[in-house]
């Protein structure tokens, strides 16, 4: 059974990522963890002894952390009827970014979804800052679904590479396992920023074929030195249904979550993408 953990600030946008979710997974046995986290507006001398279940005094925080999930939980319950998933809920006085790296390492979570917008989030932007937190700290995967993306079947999977390193197997586990089991076609691409490919380069590419094998894959070399330029017109050109990133220190997933620039993350906003956590070494 997998764990897949669901935060929510009750927004729109945060029903939109769980509604996405149940859909993604519908034909998987899996425990659903619904999460609120809460802060209250100013800090009492009773929470620093261990926060409101320690506190004699009330918190409308509580409630409607408790509230809400259990409106969440309700609302699930009503349109989605699937016997091979289960769910609990979790409320935590914390930061969304701590208490999701925490539940990950406590409950084992396989994946995280996410909505890329909170319902404070700046309506330029496309990533929230909460979750550009928790794509650039977590472990695991994380599914950030954009604002009112209605879901549909994935038949054209994208994967960006630089092929700077070979890539881990378990690392790479969830796409593989996405790709075979929607029968999807897998579009690698690689921004050709010289005219050939080094020999490392060439190496690592050979290395991924090995990992790809069985597949439906095809190869794409596309002639511009700016990677996110080339995912927005493959995006739009060949009509992907999700993107696949993996997430490495000084990559150009991790450049283009430091810019706050909505031009060089807006190529992203109609297309769900799966962030995976890459600690494959680079060999120059």
């Amino acid at each position: 059974m997998k764990k897949i953990l669901l935060p929510t600030d009750f927004s729109k946008n945060a029903w939109n990522a769980i509604d996405y979710a149940l859909q993604f997974f519908e034909n998987e046995a899996c425990l659903f963890y619904v999460l609120n986290t809460y802060t209250p507006s100013f800090y009492r001398v009773d929470y620093m002894v261990g926060g409101p279940v320690h506190s004699a005094i009330p918190d409308v925080g509580v409630d409607l952390s408790l509230g809400g999930l259990e409106h969440t939980l309700l609302r699930i319950e009503k349109k989605y009827k699937n016997p091979k998933h289960q769910f609990e809920t979790l409320s935590a006085f914390n930061t969304p970014t701590d208490e999701i790296k925490e539940v990950c390492e406590t409950k084992d979570i396989d994946m995280v979804v996410m909505g890329t917008q909170g319902a404070s989030g700046a309506k330029e932007l496309f990533l929230g800052s909460n979750t550009v937190h928790v794509i650039r700290k977590s472990k695991r995967p994380v599914l950030a679904v954009p604002v009112e993306y209605d879901f549909r079947k994935i038949t054209q999977v994208l994967l960006p590479t630089d092929y700077a390193s070979k890539y881990n197997l378990n690392e790479l586990e969830p796409l593989l396992e996405i790709v075979s089991k929607n029968k999807a076609l897998l579009h690698v691409v690689h921004a050709v920023e010289e005219d050939d490919l080094t020999p490392i380069q060439l190496e690592n590419q050979e290395h991924l074929k090995v990992l790809l094998k069985g597949l439906s894959v095809v190869f794409q070399d596309i002639t511009d030195a700016y990677m996110p330029n080339v995912v927005h017109s493959y995006v739009e050109k060949n009509d992907m249904d999700l993107i696949v990133m993996m997430n490495k220190k000084h990559s150009f997933l991790e450049r283009l979550l430091l810019k706050q620039n909505v031009d060089s993350i807006g190529y992203s906003s109609t297309v769900p993408f799966l962030v995976l956590h890459d600690t494959s070494e680079i060999i120059k």
